[in-house]
């Protein structure tokens, strides 16, 4: 039973890393690592929601092909196949993610050049 659970346990601990990076850093590139690893368990999170281990067999892609000697295709595919549906959210979600990580990398610059650190703390506590 908890070897089935060890990838969803795993992909908490990545999240809570990156949630403990955004939150405990004060460098601001590495909140925006810890920003980039937060989005990377939310990926794999989708990811394994979508597998699904079939009772005999192994999962088949969501594509539904010519077998030979298959006689229902259509219903080997709804009980076999890997649910796709996850795996196009989680494409959106890289791009998403890639919009997101650059702009925060752009806001770090512009930081950097007025301030001359990536410190936060340091930037709080200057004025202009």
């Amino acid at each position: 039973m908890i070897h089935n659970l060890l990838p969803y346990m795993m992909a908490f601990v990545i999240f809570a890393v990156g949630l403990y990076a955004i939150a405990v850093k004060k460098n601001l590139i590495k909140a925006i690592i810890g920003v980039i690893i937060l989005e990377d368990a939310a990926n794999l999170f989708l990811v394994l929601v979508g597998y699904r281990v079939p009772a005999s067999g192994e999962p088949i892609p969501p594509i539904i092909i010519a077998r030979t000697g298959a006689g229902r295709p259509a219903a080997d595919l709804l009980r076999n196949a890997v649910d796709p549906l996850p795996q196009a959210l989680v494409l959106a979600s890289i791009v998403i993610g890639l919009a997101v990580v650059a702009l925060l990398v752009v806001l770090a610059l512009r930081l950097h050049q007025k301030y001359g650190t990536f410190d936060l703390t340091e930037i709080s506590k200057l004025k202009g």
